[in-house]
């Protein structure tokens, strides 16, 4: 039988500072770049792996205080760090796995992403890195 994770208290951290209370979305997809190695004679293309190119796409409500979104987030962009997801707060386990990019980088830091009457949220997008999952 299917079951699905119901996300209600990830647990989400950025160069070792938790996030949690300030991430609304996160999408974490495992990318390993296909390489065309078909030779003549073949009849269909045939791929082998190439580089992990794996993204990390957290949704985040920007916040400017002390140790809040951007004072975190300001010093990264242009860098490599570690960041590290998992689907509850709770010990890491075969049923709690927790996801690691570790290496990826920050590009790009929006500043503002403001409309009248609703709360400021920022996409960022770590690429890259080594993914590594724990589960226990």
């Amino acid at each position: 039988m299917a079951t699905s994770t119901y996300l209600s208290n990830p647990l989400v951290t950025v160069n070792a500072v938790d996030m949690t209370d300030q991430c609304s979305a996160a999408n974490l997809t495992r990318v390993i770049e296909a390489l065309e190695s078909t030779s003549f004679g073949k009849t269909a293309r045939v791929y082998v792996a190439g580089l992990e190119n794996s993204t990390l796409t957290l949704t985040m409500y920007n916040s400017f205080a002390t140790s809040e979104t951007y004072a975190t987030l300001a010093a990264l962009v242009g860098t490599s760090t570690t960041v590290k997801i998992k689907p509850t707060s709770a010990a890491t386990s075969a049923t709690n796995p927790e996801s690691t990019l570790t290496g990826c980088y920050l590009e790009t830091l929006p500043i503002v992403n403001a409309a009248l009457g609703a709360l400021d949220t920022i996409d960022i997008t770590f690429t890259g890195g080594v993914y590594s999952v724990a589960v226990a």
